[in-house]
């Protein structure tokens, strides 16, 4: 298995065993079909009741994969003519955020994501994915050229967090993720955001308003990484394991909260495991998404977009009638 993960060691070690059964009876020519038989039963049953029962930081573990696909890979398998578009007018390109032109099932569409790399040249040349203020801009720049061509926009969250690094900072890193929070309101076109991988503080939320968010089954969506959260909490970036599970950022958590619309089941093992799959069963939740979005006016997209966002959380109204007899 590529880059198998601690709570997958079971798995990997059953799965060498069957191998090395395989081989042994190819070559010595003896019949053990019954002993592989018995141990494939053993391995179906260990793999669903350990991806069946994933906990928090073992779904951040799958976000974080190295081998997980990312915005391009998605691109490439969903869309036709993708014709990406560069720069923001005021400063340059970024190359953490992909953005441009794409058709979808034969409908113009504009497709704007995160985009990390999987190797260390690329993750340099692509900033591991964490976007400068250059690219909220560009991104935001590619939404107002669909708004006023009225093509549907689609975003694919897969970041730690913006860029805090202090050109960044002198650039208006936060000018650009509060405009974009702003603009993305109230656009007039479909916006939908799939959460493929992490989708960490302002630097997720700044792609993240939308009349639908759907998240990958082993997707995180969160304010803060749990390493960060437990430094705050408790001094102790070691304690993220135990902030993981308090912080309700996976897709169930944030279904539940109704932050998420809809979760996309993920190939058993992650996304990683088959690129092609995954990519299929994003497509079909995408096509209904957007079907339904497309019968409604501007006026009701705005609107669609404010209640959602409005009804998100949970609150309690106390009165207090104090010296009221």
């Amino acid at each position: 298995m590529v880059g198998e993960l601690e709570f997958e060691k079971p798995v990997v070690e059953l799965k060498k065993k069957i191998a090395e059964l395989k081989v042994f009876t190819k070559d010595a020519n003896v019949d053990l079909s019954d002993e592989i038989s018995k141990l494939e039963t053993r391995l179906s049953k260990l793999e669903n009741e350990i991806y069946g029962n994933l906990k928090p930081w073992d779904r951040v573990q799958i976000a974080r994969h190295p081998e997980r696909p990312t915005t391009l890979d998605y691109i490439e398998r969903i869309f036709t003519n993708f014709f990406e578009c560069h720069g923001d007018r005021y400063y340059g390109d970024d190359a953490a955020i992909v953005a441009g032109i794409a058709k979808y099932q034969g409908l113009p569409v504009t497709v704007i994501g995160h985009q990390r790399g999987k190797d260390t040249k690329e993750n340099i040349r692509r900033n591991f994915g964490m976007p400068h203020p250059e690219g909220y801009r560009k991104a935001l720049r590619l939404m107002k050229q669909a708004e006023k061509f009225n093509r549907p926009i689609i975003c694919f969250i897969d970041t730690k967090g913006a860029y805090p690094g202090k050109a960044a900072e002198e650039r208006g890193q936060s000018e650009a993720i509060a405009k974009n929070l702003f603009e993305m309101a109230g656009l007039t076109v479909p916006v939908i955001c799939i959460v493929i991988g992490e989708g960490g503080s302002g630097g997720a939320l700044a792609l993240g308003i939308g009349n639908h968010i759907h998240m990958l089954e082993n997707s995180t969506y969160s304010v803060i990484s749990p390493e960060g959260a437990a430094a705050l909490l408790w001094k102790d970036s070691g304690l993220a394991r135990k902030a993981a599970e308090s912080m309700k950022i996976t897709a169930p958590d944030l279904k539940e909260l109704g932050v998420v619309d809809e979760i996309i089941p993920e190939v058993k093992g992650g996304a990683h495991r088959d690129v092609n799959t995954q990519a299929a069963s994003i497509d079909e939740v995408l096509r209904k998404s957007l079907k339904s979005l497309l019968k409604l006016n501007k006026e009701e997209l705005v609107q669609q977009r404010y209640v959602k966002y409005k009804n998100i959380g949970q609150f309690n109204i106390i009165e207090n009638y104090i010296g009221v007899q």
